[in-house]
């Protein structure tokens, strides 16, 4: 339940903004308690795998 943003599947790069941002769909609750700072550690985290995405290719 853990880990750091920038090795998460959902951590992607806007070349618009120029910026990172997380990419995981919340729904109100979620993005209310996200807001709110109500959880210690990000529930979403998923490690990234370059190979998976080479994989399908």
């Amino acid at each position: 339940m853990a880990g750091n943003c920038e090795e998460c599947v959902y951590y992607d790069y806007d070349e618009e903004e120029d910026q990172f941002y997380c990419t995981v769909d919340l729904d109100e609750d979620e993005m209310e308690r996200f807001l709110r700072g109500a959880t210690s550690a990000c529930p979403f985290y998923r490690r990234g795998d370059d190979y998976r995405t080479a994989r399908r290719q």
